[in-house]
């Protein structure tokens, strides 16, 4: 009796063991997936950043270009 208490026992513990690993695998999984999702972010990001620092650097040369006409313009008045 007490054998089969032990053998018992031991199911139970082989048991948990491999829900362990289950849960383990689900786990792993699942931080594979987010370290996918983290990686595609990142990348998003990175196109927004250059996206904006390119239509900033547009920005600027257009502003420039108006002011540019814009001295001209006055200079043209004030002949």
């Amino acid at each position: 009796m007490n054998n089969e208490l032990i053998l018992r026992q031991f199911e139970e513990i082989e048991e948990k063991v491999v829900r362990l690993i289950d849960v383990c695998k689900s786990h792993e999984a699942n931080n594979a997936e987010l370290r996918k999702r983290i990686e595609k972010l990142e990348q998003e990001i990175q196109a927004k950043v250059e996206a904006e620092k390119s239509y900033s650097e547009e920005r600027d040369l257009v502003r420039s270009k108006v002011d540019g006409l814009l001295v001209r313009l006055n200079n043209i008045i004030e002949s």
